[in-house]
């Protein structure tokens, strides 16, 4: 704006100096009178411009000298506003929250730097535990900065763990549109309370406006497509979810296994099966070898046989190992459900086999065996050596009798 109010007055005075000269180089310079208080004052047109001009340039200069002191005042205060944001900010990232706040106090005097140092003073006083302090600098926005004020509001409330507070402020009309930062604390605040449907819509507005990183817009797409599978109501719903997410996504281990279990909750035995299967053949992974035997599924015998394979490529896995141990367990197989417990224990499957141990010795009748293998479960859930456990009879229980579990 200077450098374009600098070029107009040099074209107009450049215009004025091109109009004396021809004036001045003219035939006819032209007279011009003035009368005032009963006097006559006469000049050619030229000198009358000239004296104009002069008269002009004169009261310009008077006029920047008498705004100088003003303008000089202004320039030190914005200078120090400037420093005492700096020194704010800097002083609420070290974490010294009340030199934060006296310094920011001073920030929130000037209209340009208010929406930062109001932001950070909101945030230093939340930091120190004055919950109160921290809504009166937000509400201090009034009208003003409508999305900023937003912003701040939501963070402060999901710290609070808050999320429908936070989406509240967030929905407020005037900070609408949302801008990059509010979007991506929406879609945070909806996953929150619930609405990971709603959230997961948001990763496309949110990949657009480059609101988050690669990496970080990936952690999100599993958990809130986890989460979203999770909080379906039936099974109509779990089915629309699975097949509208992406098939690499769904052998994430953490979006397969949020699957089956809503899927075994429903009943879909078959389709937990098949989820867990399709995404241990991309992806393997431990936790999901684990889920795989202690779903309360049917099919047993099937599973079984998919352990036995996975073991020629596995042999080393304790949580597949401990999978197969507790199908044979279901399926009566009591000697071989030992053996491949005592193996999960080897590679090092510690508290949960020796407890899967004891209930198939007491499945056997075994009690003092189970007894011992109880004991050396809350043994090894607390860090301390098992005590060995003898190896027991196997007891074959009545046809009636249910067995495990």
């Amino acid at each position: 704006m200077t450098v374009l109010r600098n070029l107009v007055l040099w074209i107009l005075l450049a215009a004025a100096g091109a109009l004396l000269a021809w004036m001045a180089l003219g035939a006819d310079h032209g007279r011009v009178l003035v009368r005032y208080g009963g006097y006559d004052y006469s000049t050619t047109l030229v000198n009358a411009i000239a004296i104009a001009l002069g008269i002009a340039v004169v009261l310009g200069v008077l006029w920047w000298l008498l705004g100088l002191p003003f303008r000089t005042w202004s320039r030190r205060r914005d200078q120090q506003s400037r420093a005492s944001l700096g020194e704010g900010l800097d002083a609420l990232h070290q974490g010294r929250y009340s030199d934060a706040d006296r310094l920011l106090a001073r920030a929130v005097q000037e209209p340009h730097a208010e929406p930062a140092a109001r932001v950070a003073a909101a945030h230093a006083a939340h930091a120190r535990g004055d919950l109160s302090r921290a809504r009166s600098e937000l509400d201090a926005f009034g009208e003003r900065h409508p999305a900023s004020r937003a912003i701040a509001a939501a963070e402060l409330a999901l710290a609070d763990g808050r999320p429908t507070d936070a989406l509240v402020a967030l929905d407020a009309p005037a900070a609408q549109p949302l801008p990059p930062r509010g979007l991506a604390l929406r879609a945070e605040a909806m996953a929150t309370s619930g609405q990971a449907a709603q959230a997961y819509e948001l990763l496309g507005p949110l990949r657009r406006q480059q609101a988050l990183t690669d990496a970080e817009l990936s952690a999100r797409e599993v958990r809130w497509a986890a989460a979203m599978l999770r909080e379906a109501r039936d099974s109509n719903a779990l089915a629309s979810h699975w097949e509208a997410l992406p098939k690499q996504l769904r052998t994430e281990p953490a979006v397969a296994a949020a699957y089956a279990d809503r899927a075994a909750a429903l009943g879909w035995d078959e389709a937990a099966c098949k989820a867990l299967e399709q995404a241990l053949a991309a992806n393997w992974d431990d936790g999901l070898a684990a889920r795989y035997g202690s779903l309360p599924l049917g099919r047993p015998e099937h599973r079984a046989a998919v352990c036995e394979r996975w073991l020629q490529q596995h042999p080393d896995s304790a949580p597949l190992l401990l999978s197969r141990a507790r199908l044979s367990a279901q399926a009566r197989q009591w000697q071989q459900a030992e053996e491949q417990a005592l193996r999960a224990m080897e590679h090092g499957a510690g508290a949960e086999a020796w407890e899967l141990l004891g209930d198939i010795r007491l499945a056997q009748g075994d009690e003092q065996g189970a007894s011992h293998a109880y004991a050396n479960a809350l043994r090894a859930s607390r860090g301390d050596t098992p005590i060995p456990v003898p190896r027991g009879p196997a007891v074959a229980l009545p046809p009636d009798d249910p067995g495990l579990v």
